[in-house]
């Protein structure tokens, strides 16, 4: 299956704004959650749900009036999930440069008309750069499973 990034480009509004006058943070993950969803139901031909969005990095802030663009990509599959890379880049619309604004990893599930986990293609990396993204998501998966193991005492 072919693997290209499914990107969004859009110009940030006034409706996005914070109170710093900047673009808030709650939109900004909607966006991610949006891509993210684009990006894995078209590689899983399948309704996904949000199951795991982690180490969401805001590097810089987004200034109202930019344009922003999200890329998302399948960078590791289990049989139902499918992990998700996704960084956020911005720029002023004077210029022709992205900054890189945020990343995270954002894990979905595919499932059926009645909520049930269903198989998703297996996705294979081709290249060096893809082999360290699943060589990434796959260290995350096991951080997370060390920070869930110390949190089930209080779960």
């Amino acid at each position: 299956m072919d693997n290209q990034p499914i990107t969004f480009q859009f110009i940030s509004e006034p409706t996005d704004v914070n109170f710093g006058g900047n673009v808030h943070g709650g939109s900004v993950m909607k966006w991610i959650d949006q891509v993210g969803y684009a990006c894995a139901s078209n590689w899983s031909s399948s309704y996904c749900v949000t199951v795991y969005v982690g180490g969401i990095r805001f590097y810089q802030p987004i200034k109202i009036g930019e344009i922003v663009k999200l890329e998302s990509r399948v960078i590791y599959t289990g049989s139902t999930s499918m992990h998700i890379a996704i960084d956020v880049y911005s720029r002023n619309i004077k210029e022709k440069i992205f900054e890189k604004k945020t990343h995270c990893i954002i894990v979905f599930v595919a499932v059926d008309e009645n909520g049930k986990s269903v198989q998703v293609p297996k996705w294979i990396p081709t290249s060096e750069q893809e082999i360290q993204m699943q060589e990434y998501a796959i260290k995350l998966m096991n951080l997370r499973r060390d920070i869930e193991d110390e949190m089930k005492p209080f779960l």
